[in-house]
């Protein structure tokens, strides 16, 4: 088939741009007319293409104002998971002045990045059916200067295009099966962990999944870090402290492309929360957590690692709406 990449990643960077006259003709040629939306918390599930337009696209435009899309993966491949399908996968900010607030957050008045993942299923017949959709607003909070939580475990930052620039409809410089193999191997041996050291066999190494410089790009609540030592201290302590009896891995998406591959659940984890998180003390609630994950990977190793997580819907079901609490501080 020819490269089923190209219509919707024109589609998804011009319609921000586009003529108010002309968004609901894009909207139709590209959308099914019973596409499904899968967004973060607090939107949710939006049905058909008028919903995905006033849940999803026109309150981005309101908000943030001359809006732009700036891809710094976009990433295409057969899904390796049922019920198959082609499909896209990308990370990318939002680029605006925040006037307008955005599903409930107080505006800044500010230029913001909002960083997004996101996973588009293609028909054979160019259009979207389904997306998935994690828009890291927890984040966005954070650069409006009212943050609901501790301050981060990583470094906070904006999240990095891939050292080698070439994310963006990368061409089949390496075979994206092989690449997809490297992290699938790497999911399965991480399951399992050390609970006193929190390491995992074969991660590290000679012989291990990731390279010695690994780069780990973590969502607002974490932040990033550098090498496994940092990715451990940063994030993998206090989370398997919080979370020891986690699963993941229910995927519904799992792509390779070139060097880069991704994977994502809706929800990917299942847990109790046995552990203080975040400022958050344990609940013993069962949780569970939606997941996406972005890898470039060169001779073997994995380098490095975008993870957006959806922690707005996370803390609701432990009882807090991160909104509200943002909104309340001055």
């Amino acid at each position: 088939m020819s490269d089923f990449r190209l219509a919707p990643h024109s589609f998804l960077n011009s319609f921000r741009t586009a003529d108010p006259s002309e968004r609901m003709n894009l909207i139709s040629r590209h959308l099914r007319e019973d596409v499904v939306f899968d967004v973060a918390c607090p939107v949710n599930r939006l049905s058909g293409r008028d919903a995905v337009l006033s849940g999803f696209f026109e309150p981005l435009q309101s908000a943030l104002s001359h809006i732009r899309r700036r891809d710094e993966i976009f990433i295409g491949g057969p899904n390796r998971r049922e019920p198959g399908g082609h499909w896209i996968a990308s990370v990318t900010h939002y680029v605006g002045n925040f006037e307008v607030p955005l599903f409930g957050i107080k505006p800044s008045g500010h230029l913001v990045f909002l960083r997004a993942g996101e996973f588009y299923r293609i028909e054979p017949d160019g259009q979207i059916s389904e997306a998935k959709i994690i828009l890291d607003l927890l984040d966005l909070m954070r650069q409006t200067g009212r943050f609901p939580l501790p301050q981060m475990l990583g470094t906070e930052m904006l999240f990095p295009g891939p050292a080698t620039h070439d994310g963006v409809l990368p061409a089949e410089q390496a075979d994206g099966e092989k690449t997809l193999d490297l992290c699938e191997a790497m999911l399965a041996d991480l399951k399992a962990f050390d609970p006193e050291t929190f390491t995992s066999k074969g991660q590290t190494g000679d012989e291990g999944y990731w390279h010695d410089d690994m780069l780990w790009y973590g969502p607002g609540g974490i932040g990033s870090n550098y090498r496994w030592s940092g990715f451990e201290k940063d994030h993998r302590a206090s989370f398997l402290t919080a979370f020891p009896d986690r699963v993941g891995g229910d995927h519904y998406c799992r792509i390779g492309n070139g060097n880069f591959a991704a994977v994502s659940g809706w929800p990917s984890m299942t847990m109790t929360h046995q552990g203080d998180y975040l400022g958050e003390p344990a609940s013993g609630k069962s949780l569970t957590l939606r997941v996406m994950d972005f890898y470039r990977c060169a001779s073997g190793k994995i380098m490095e690692n975008w993870v957006l997580l959806d922690y707005l819907d996370l803390f609701q079901q432990m009882g807090r709406d991160l909104i509200e609490e943002s909104n309340s501080k001055a």
